[in-house]
């Protein structure tokens, strides 16, 4: 696998990561935007393209090798692959893509739909060709986007027999999960087999100080030999400052490190979080959340963090409220 090339790292920061879904298109549903990238008339392709070859020499200049981008995520597998091309030798980092999601937002921030879902054959061979173009032999993961447990990719043989030749080829296999019932949906990819070999090598969830729910089967799932890679540990800004819990700015304060740093900490000191994704717009906040890999918590600080759970269902009807800005 891949992931093996980062355990050779010797940084603290090698199990961090850098997501590029805030800033390789105009419009996302983190918060604060408006303050990170300025308003939405000033974020052309131009200006967004320089600001994420920005972020990504910051990271690989402090030891970040996973970069993580999409189909969906405008322009990030166009822009990443710009970036690789730049400087070849950085023959060291691991590249991961996502399908199933068609970004239909043309470089807007007020389009109706900015993405749409769909798990088919047709799009994963459609989408899986445009990756290649892009990215070609540098794409080391492909993931299903954002697989729920009423997923056709849980039970499309046509589509699993599709990804294990692409596995056979060299490509890791991995899905993503969100929405509430995430743990089912990672327990479920974890029995899909092909030719009697589980099909899955990653799994890419949703795990915060607000919604830990999908930690058992992450678990399992690392237990199993899958390489776990969290996202949203920021739940799209809730856990910035100034939008964070006072629990949380409280133990920021104790630690003199920002409320970001404190929050993926939190996830960083998981057993199995293999890679924590940082999706920092600003090569500030980059710094910032490079800081969680010297965090130390201690007993008495964890469980004032532990009681800012929400229940899942909350959790995922409020993340679907933000507004795309």
């Amino acid at each position: 696998m891949p992931f093996a090339r980062l355990a050779t790292a010797t940084t603290p920061t090698c199990h961090i990561g850098l997501g590029l879904a805030a800033v390789a298109r105009p419009g996302y549903i983190n918060l604060g935007r408006d303050h990170d990238l300025g308003l939405a008339e000033t974020r052309t392709v131009d200006a967004l393209r320089a600001r994420t070859h920005e972020l990504l020499d910051a990271a690989y200049a402090q030891g970040v090798r996973y970069f993580d981008v999409a189909r969906s995520y405008g322009r990030s597998e166009e822009f990443l692959a710009a970036w690789l091309k730049n400087d070849p030798g950085r023959n060291d980092v691991v590249i991961g893509s996502k399908w199933g999601y068609t970004y239909t937002a043309d470089w807007t921030t007020t389009a109706e739909k900015h993405e749409v879902k769909d798990h088919s054959v047709q799009t994963y061979d459609r989408q899986r060709a445009e990756t290649a173009e892009l990215l070609g032999d540098r794409l080391d993961l492909y993931q299903i986007h954002s697989v729920t447990p009423d997923s056709p990719a849980l039970t499309d043989k046509e589509l699993h027999a599709r990804l294990a030749e692409a596995a056979a080829q060299g490509t890791t296999i991995g899905f993503s999960t969100s929405g509430p019932a995430q743990a089912d949906a990672v327990r479920a990819a974890l029995d899909v087999t092909v030719d009697g070999a589980p099909l899955f090598r990653t799994v890419q969830s949703t795990y915060n100080a607000l919604e830990t729910s999908a930690a058992p089967a992450l678990a399992e799932a690392h237990d199993a030999g899958l390489t776990v890679i969290v996202k949203e540990g920021m739940a799209n800004g809730r856990l910035a400052a100034p939008h964070a819990p006072d629990a949380l700015k409280a133990v920021a304060e104790e630690t003199s490190l920002g409320c970001d740093a404190v929050a993926l900490a939190l996830v960083l000191r998981q057993p199995w979080a293999g890679v924590v994704l940082s999706g920092a717009a600003t090569t500030s906040q980059l710094a910032s959340n490079l800081h969680a890999a010297v965090v130390d918590l201690d007993d008495e600080q964890l469980a004032r963090l532990g009681e800012l759970v929400e229940e899942p269902q909350a959790y995922w009807q409020r993340r679907g409220q933000l507004p795309w800005h």
